[in-house]
């Protein structure tokens, strides 16, 4: 990603020019102390928000300092940088970093989510619709270089539809603004997250008529990272770390879609609640949530097939060397 990557090169200069010592474990009254950090708070993330509301942390003996930092490239500088402990972010990332010539590169070792989260949503109903229908039109994307506008062009591709040729496509619209610009009359479609597109389709100002999870196919789109030396220094904390999450999603996998939305809405306060569990049941039944936290060569490949298609891949990267598994597989089994 072009503007990911120079923000990302300027935090990784300033993080070496700093002399910057990877962080050490914090005992805090018989517990351990992680510094966690989200790149955005989405029920797309719920269980994360299980292992922390349901207790699975302190089980592992881990007290979790929790923030939300916005954007893909301040989380990972916060984590190069040494504010933070575990970042939940896009894998891409990793690949950003260790393609600028990191020393200390950041390392993937579980996966929250296996699916691009957006939805596609029309302006008016379409019945019957098929993806050729979508050219010519005014499409409201997501940022350029993004994991989301990559997954929802690496789709559009494999419906034939060529994002720049074939589409008005919008992308100078900020994150945050995307829903409003839509719901106030910008672009025939939108491409949103949950729970905008189900709070815009009860509002009755769109209709959701597409996942882009379903159709760009599994990848690590949401995983917990580290910078190495964290992990090779705290690998006990990180086993902890990981097992509580693993506890997380075998929760959300065995309980239903009412007793995941009440572990999670104190994370919502100002979402319906029927909103959440509309989100999470969308979530569950496209299978968005990992089941567990082991990230796979196919899902590797297709998150550098993403990539590589939206012309934000300078080079391929091994699996072996930016995921550790090893936690996942331990706690997995």
């Amino acid at each position: 990603m072009k503007r990911k990557a120079g923000l990302l090169s300027v935090a990784f200069v300033l993080a070496l020019s700093a002399g910057l010592a990877a962080c050490g474990e914090k005992k805090e009254e018989g517990s351990t102390t992680v510094r966690l950090a989200e790149v955005t708070r989405s029920i797309f993330y719920a269980p994360q928000y299980v292992a922390l509301s349901q207790g699975f942390f302190e089980e592992e003996g881990l007290k979790v300092e929790f923030q939300t930092i916005a954007g893909g490239d301040k989380v990972s500088t916060a984590l190069l940088s040494g504010q933070i402990d575990v970042a939940l972010v896009g894998a891409e990332s990793t690949i950003y970093v260790r393609n600028q010539g990191a020393d200390d590169p950041l390392i993937n070792f579980a996966q929250l989510t296996q699916t691009d989260g957006t939805f596609l949503v029309s302006r008016k109903p379409v019945p019957n619709f098929d993806w050729s229908s979508l050219k010519g039109v005014t499409f409201l994307g997501q940022r350029k270089g993004g994991m989301p506008q990559m997954a929802g062009e690496f789709t559009l591709k494999k419906k034939g539809i060529n994002p720049q040729k074939d589409l008005n496509l919008i992308q100078n619209v900020d994150f945050a603004n995307i829903p409003a610009a839509f719901t106030s009359g910008t672009g025939d479609y939108v491409q949103l997250f949950e729970p905008q597109a189900t709070v815009i389709e009860k509002e009755g100002k769109g209709y959701v008529i597409a996942s882009f999870g379903k159709e760009s196919g599994k990848l690590p789109y949401t995983v917990f990272m580290s910078k190495k030396s964290y992990i090779t220094k705290n690998s006990d904390t990180v086993q902890k770390f990981t097992n509580a999450i693993h506890k997380a999603q075998k929760w959300v996998e065995s309980k239903s879609v009412p007793e995941i939305a009440e572990a999670i809405i104190s994370y919502f306060p100002n979402t319906d609640k029927a909103v959440v569990e509309g989100v999470v049941k969308r979530y569950k039944e496209q299978g968005s949530f990992a089941t567990d936290p082991i990230i796979d060569e196919a899902e590797w490949k297709n998150l550098q097939d993403v990539m590589e298609a939206a012309g934000e891949l300078k080079t391929r990267v091994p699996l072996a060397d930016l995921v550790n598994n090893s936690f996942a597989e331990k706690a997995a089994k």
